[in-house]
């Protein structure tokens, strides 16, 4: 056998080896493309205020991910203050008055507190507004997404992890994602019923369960 033979042979495997190749980085790519579409919906679960402010401060705060000390303290600090009010506003609560104004309150163990105390609900009613158990599952994994957001934001990334190594980019890449799959499934199984401060107020929310 010749050698132009034997080299026409192995073309093929060749042609199939690059097919493969580049078969994995499309999947690895539309992987990567569900994930942000994924974390996108899931930022729908967090306080609208919050997840604005982390958007339209962090690239500023963080200089476009180039940081020095001092702004990586700014963006430090926006992170925990963004993380905090995620895990706060899943305590509150809202409901509508008789003249059709939104009250916002905090849930507490006998109900709920109204900020502005602008009005007082009964008992009854305002018991139905009690902390749950499950109140603090939510502000937990209110805190998981955000922190996964953040992980995908690429200033914050860069600011903290400017040249990652291997393992570390594969933390940074596969952890929001795990984060993610979790939370969707916390509430998807366990929905909030709460419409605190940030979040959609229902039209039919009359100071009623």
């Amino acid at each position: 056998m010749s050698i132009e033979s034997a080299a026409e042979e192995g073309t093929p495997f060749l042609r199939d080896e690059h097919k493969e190749e580049t078969d994995e980085k499309n999947m690895i790519q539309q992987t990567i493309s569900q994930t942000f579409e994924s974390t996108a919906h899931l930022a729908n679960l967090l306080p609208t205020g919050t997840v604005i402010a982390f958007k339209l401060l962090s690239p500023i705060l963080s200089t476009g991910g180039d940081c020095d000390p001092a702004t990586r303290f700014m963006t430090m600090l926006l992170v925990v203050i963004c993380a905090v009010s995620c895990f706060l506003q899943c305590f509150t609560d809202s409901f509508r008055d008789k003249d059709g104004n939104v009250c916002y309150g905090f849930a507490t163990v006998h109900g709920l507190w109204v900020i502005d105390g602008s009005t007082t609900l009964p008992p009854a009613v305002a018991g139905q507004y009690r902390l749950h158990f499950i109140d603090f599952v939510h502000a937990f994994a209110s805190v998981l997404v955000f922190a996964a957001i953040a992980l995908f934001d690429r200033n914050v990334v860069n600011c903290f992890y400017p040249s990652p190594s291997k393992e570390a980019n594969e933390v940074l890449t596969g952890l929001p994602i795990m984060i993610g799959v979790m939370c969707s499934m916390v509430f998807v199984k366990f929905p909030s019923k709460r419409r605190g401060i940030g979040f959609p107020v229902s039209p039919d929310n009359v100071a009623q369960r």
